[in-house]
């Protein structure tokens, strides 16, 4: 066994690129909140983009290392440790066996992400290893870790996993030199989907384009909903993220919307006004009218929102929404491109 699970935090649940395919069925698609944090870390412990890893949300684990581990850390920041030694993130690095991870509360952010070289290993259920808490299936028994888990790294394609096992030896050298229980790199990746719709006087800005039902809604709720903020209520969760202290939208239309089929980033609005913004989580169909949706590069900003931000709205096109995605995934490419040429 890899890990032991100490103390699971707040929510701590497995997680991968998810479950696609399945939404005609019923089956939500899943995965990491923040698919660029995972992606990073994966790609900084010479993993597969599917491989899973650990999401952890407001609150971290404590986890103690049971053989020496190549791992990476991005995401929200929770102060990461070892054996009380503040840890870098987003960079890979050695820990040896015996080693204690602690995770605090978020400083910045909402969700974690712990990689470890192999991925997290349990059953695939729909081609995807991640946690579906609310149908009882994936990650470790279908449900958020508990104290007392155990938890196993797989195997990796043989370049990745040349990759990790050469930077784990670097870093294993290198730990033994200082003197010390673990060892990162000089270098670092720079998690630049975060720079995307960015803040404004404290406020997380998020990307949104015009929705099904966005022409329904009466001029002020359009303007509203463009010039004001939103609080994040505490009751968000993966499933969507409930904004709260906004002017109530109203709609010119009346009458029930016909269900349809719905996506993370959907912002639905309830009878009573207040939006939602969907998650990883969401349901595969809904009823309530679609004003907008968030574009494909901020679903990684929304994940990172936590209870008690702000966050407001900003309209943008097809073409700007297409363009920001390809630019998040050239970051990426240009990561990954980067790292093999930095073969030890």
């Amino acid at each position: 066994m890899s890990m032991a699970v100490m103390k699971p935090g707040l929510f701590t649940t497995v997680q991968d690129r998810g479950r696609p395919g399945w939404r005609s069925l019923g089956v939500t698609a899943g995965g990491a909140m923040d698919s660029y944090a995972l992606r990073a870390a994966n790609l900084l412990t010479g993993n597969l983009p599917e491989a899973a890893g650990l999401e952890m949300t407001l609150s971290g684990a404590e986890l103690e290392v049971r053989e020496d581990l190549l791992i990476a850390i991005t995401g929200a920041n929770m102060t990461p440790s070892a054996d009380g030694e503040e840890l870098p993130m987003w960079r890979p690095v050695w820990v040896r066996r015996g080693t204690c991870l602690k995770f605090g509360t978020a400083v910045e952010g909402c969700r974690t992400y712990l990689s470890a070289a192999g991925g997290i290993e349990v059953p695939e259920v729909l081609s995807s290893r991640g946690t579906d808490v609310r149908a009882g299936f994936g990650g470790l028994e279908g449900r958020p870790l508990m104290a007392g888990d155990l938890l196993t790294t797989g195997l990796t394609e043989p370049w990745r996993s040349q990759w990790a096992v050469r930077w784990a030896e670097k870093l294993r050298r290198q730990a033994a030199a200082e003197g010390r229980r673990w060892a990162v790199p000089s270098w670092y990746a720079l998690p630049e989907a975060y720079a995307g719709g960015g803040r404004i006087a404290g406020h997380h800005v998020l990307r949104v384009t015009a929705g099904a039902e966005y022409s329904s809604f009466t001029k002020a709720s359009l303007e509203v909903f463009f010039s004001t903020s939103y609080l994040v209520s505490s009751s968000s969760d993966r499933m969507g993220c409930r904004l709260t202290e906004g002017a109530k939208l109203e709609r010119t239309a009346s009458g029930e919307v016909l269900s349809r089929g719905i996506v993370p980033g959907t912002v639905q609005v309830p009878p009573g006004g207040q939006p939602i913004v969907l998650g990883a989580d969401c349901q595969t169909t809904g009823g309530y009218p679609v004003m907008a949706h968030v574009i494909s590069a901020d679903l990684p900003l929304l994940a990172q929102l936590k209870p008690g931000d702000k966050v407001c709205f900003t309209e943008t096109g097809l073409e700007e929404a297409h363009a920001a995605l390809v630019r998040q995934e050239a970051a990426l490419r240009m990561l990954e491109a980067g790292l093999c040429a930095r073969l030890p």
